[in-house]
C-alpha cells in the first residue's frame, strides 16, 4: 500500500433541515461518486478509496447522523428509513444521479435508497452489505445481545468505557483479515477519533438504535424487505465481497448475485469487512473498471475472483 494520505477536508452543510458533516475531495467537474460508511463508522473510511479515485470522480462522504462529527438527529430516529432520508437529501443537494457506494449498514441503506429513488442512483456499489441473514454467526450475534432489555446496553456502555488503544484494536481484529497491515496513521487517526467520541452523550445510543434498526430490517418481511427491494434494483450493481469477513457471511454474495438484476461479483480473498481500508488499491480497480465499462453494460451476474487465493466464498 502507499504512503498514507490525509483525511480529506470536512464541512458543515444543512440538508433537509439536519447539519451533516461532509468531506469531499477530487475535482468538481468530475462525475459525483457518495459514500456511506457502515454502523459505528464515519467519512474518514473512505479516505484512501476516496484517494485513489479522486483524479477521476468527485467523491463525497457524509458522517451520518449521530456519528463522525455530526450531530444526533434532532428525533432520536437511528432507522434504516432515516438513513436513506439523509443520504438522499445530501445526494439531491447537488449535481445527480450519483455513483453510490455503501459499506455494511450504508449498503442497506443504499439498496434501499436505490429502489425507492432510482432518479438519485446512477449505479451501486456495495462493499460487504447487510442484507438480511438470519443464520447463526458469532460476531453478529454478539452485537445483538446488546440490544436485551437493561443487560445488554448496560454491558455494552461498560464495554465503551474501556481505554479507547482497547477499543480501537478491538475493531481492527474483527474488522480486518490482517490487523496488522493497517498503517500506523491510520490507527492514531482511529484513536483520535476514538477519544473525540468519547466527549458525546450520543456515541453509545446512536450506535445501539442504529443495530437496533438493522436488526429490524433483517426481521422486516413484505414489499419493503431488503432482498424484495433488491431485486428490484434497475441499476448496474458492483457487489463486494469478502472472504473473511466476521460479520457478513461470504456465502451471502451468491444470494446477491442471483438477486440484483445486473451485477457484477467480486469476491476478495484473505479480506476482512472494510475492503475498501484494507485493500483501497484492490477495490478501487474494481470500481474504476466497473465505472468505466460494467456499470455502463446491460449483462447480469457477471463473476470475478480477483488475484489469487481461495475460490471457495468462505473463510
Amino acid at each position: 500500500m502507499a504512503e498514507p494520505i490525509d483525511p480529506w477536508p470536512g464541512e458543515f452543510r444543512t440538508v433537509g433541515g439536519r447539519r451533516m458533516h461532509v468531506r469531499a475531495g477530487g475535482p468538481r467537474n468530475r462525475p459525483r461518486i457518495v459514500y456511506l460508511h457502515g454502523l459505528n463508522g464515519s467519512s474518514a473510511d473512505w479516505t484512501d478509496l476516496m484517494g485513489a479515485l479522486a483524479g477521476e470522480y468527485r467523491g463525497e462522504a457524509p458522517d451520518l447522523p449521530g456519528f463522525g462529527k455530526s450531530p444526533p438527529p434532532e428525533d432520536g430516529d437511528y432507522g434504516l428509513d432515516a438513513g436513506v432520508a439523509a443520504a438522499a437529501d445530501l445526494i439531491a443537494s447537488g449535481e445527480r444521479p450519483v455513483h453510490l457506494v455503501g459499506n455494511s449498514l450504508g449498503g442497506s441503506i443504499a439498496v434501499r435508497l436505490a429502489a425507492e429513488r432510482p432518479e438519485l442512483v446512477r449505479t451501486l456499489t456495495l462493499i460487504s452489505p447487510a442484507l438480511p441473514d438470519l443464520r447463526p454467526r458469532l460476531v453478529p450475534y454478539q452485537m445483538a445481545g446488546a440490544l436485551v432489555p437493561v443487560l445488554g446496553p448496560a454491558v455494552y456502555a461498560r464495554i465503551a468505557r474501556r481505554p479507547a488503544e482497547v477499543r480501537v484494536q478491538d475493531t481492527l481484529d474483527a474488522t480486518y483479515y490482517d490487523p496488522a497491515s493497517a498503517p500506523a496513521q491510520r490507527v492514531l487517526e482511529a484513536l483520535e477519533a476514538e477519544r473525540e467520541r468519547e466527549g458525546h452523550p450520543h456515541a453509545v445510543g446512536s450506535v445501539l438504535e442504529s443495530l437496533r434498526g438493522i436488526v429490524a430490517e433483517y426481521l422486516r418481511r413484505g414489499p419493503r424487505s431488503l432482498w424484495r427491494q433488491a431485486a428490484r434494483v434497475g441499476q448496474p450493481v458492483l457487489l463486494v465481497y469478502a472472504a473473511a469477513d466476521r460479520f457478513i457471511d461470504p456465502r451471502m454474495a451468491r444470494r446477491a448475485a442471483r438477486t440484483f438484476r445486473r451485477n457484477r461479483m467480486v469476491l476478495l480473498p484473505r479480506t476482512g469487512h472494510v475492503a475498501m481500508k484494507e485493500r483501497p488499491e484492490l477495490v478501487a480497480r474494481e470500481l474504476r473498471r466497473f465505472l468505466a465499462g460494467d456499470g455502463a453494460r446491460p449483462e447480469a451476474g457477471a463473476r470475478r475472483r480477483p488475484g489469487r487465493g481461495n475460490a471457495n466464498p468462505t473463510p
